[in-house]
């Protein structure tokens, strides 16, 4: 509630919020509609995850609402009420239109969140290091849902987020896609809040959640486009040593060797699935599947 509520004290008013309700039984769908009636509101009948939530989410924006920007965030992101102009001003400042950007994230301490940086752009061209500057923002590489503005026309051309990730890296590889031949923009006078419980990277003892980590990761490396052939050793190398970083760093090691051992034979073994078969697969509805349908060239 308090997301939404921040959503409508935005400077900048929005022409339309999607929320997407993952099979929740806390009573999100009577309080969303009791309080903001004028949200478009999509019920899913099982858990997809936040890969298949945001995957839905965007494809209603697009194809119900007429999107032309999607503004993606995390159900506890609170974004400052100038949050959207400030991407909006710096997109509007660039000389040639990035087809994504991303807000600085902060924990409730002010500092920065370690788990939302984006990535900056490690060969980005003088020109476009310039043209970033005159926007006040910097050229990114990838970012994380918490709050995003993607380009609709970029997602119709490259597709949705891959739906069967789940959790984690899910955000990687669809910016990643995105941004692998357009521009990208990290925008600091953007800020948004991220109420999670602690202000920790993901590194952080993920437990049984690492099986995720590793797996998408490998369907990241084997499946998607979102990386060039040079870029693909880079990020092989750096997952090795996060890997290894949350092995030592882990509490209950057992869990994280034989989560890996998962992750990797389910990594290795297998591609995921187009969305719409996924989510059909799962029981979701067959409009709701259908839908994601128009997309799949683009999918990972």
């Amino acid at each position: 509630m308090e997301c939404l509520s921040a959503l409508c004290d935005q400077t900048r008013s929005l022409d339309a919020i999607v929320v997407v309700d993952n099979a929740s039984t806390d009573g999100t769908h009577d309080a969303v509609t009791a309080r903001f009636p004028d949200v478009d509101l999509v019920q899913v009948e099982v858990n997809t995850g936040g890969a298949g939530g945001f995957a839905i989410g965007i494809d209603r924006a697009i194809t119900a609402d007429n999107a032309d920007l999607v503004w993606i965030m995390d159900d506890d992101t609170i974004p400052t009420p100038t949050a959207l102009h400030a991407m909006l001003d710096a997109r509007s400042k660039s000389r040639e239109t990035p087809a994504l950007l991303a807000s600085r994230v902060v924990w409730t301490d002010g500092l920065d969140h370690p788990m939302n940086t984006p990535r900056r752009k490690p060969l980005a061209a003088a020109g476009e290091r310039r043209d970033a500057a005159s926007a006040e923002s910097v050229p990114v590489r990838s970012a994380s849902f918490v709050s995003v503005l993607v380009d609709a026309g970029a997602v119709r051309t490259d597709g949705l987020p891959v739906a069967e990730y789940f959790i984690w890296n899910d955000d990687f590889e669809f910016t990643a896609r995105i941004l692998r031949r357009r521009r990208g923009l990290f925008v600091p006078n953007s800020v948004v809040l991220h109420k999670t419980k602690a202000r920790a990277d993901t590194d952080t003892d993920p437990g049984e959640r690492f099986y995720y980590e590793v797996r998408n990761k490998l369907w990241l490396f084997r499946a998607s486009r979102a990386l060039s052939w040079f870029e693909t050793p880079l990020y092989l190398a750096a997952t090795a040593r996060r890997w290894l970083r949350t092995y030592r760093h882990s509490t209950d090691r057992p869990t994280i060797a034989r989560t890996f051992r998962a992750g990797w034979r389910d990594g290795i073994r297998s591609r995921p699935h187009r969305n719409s078969e996924y989510l059909a697969g799962l029981g979701v509805g067959a409009s709701v599947a259908a839908s994601l349908a128009d997309f799949e060239e683009g999918d990972g």
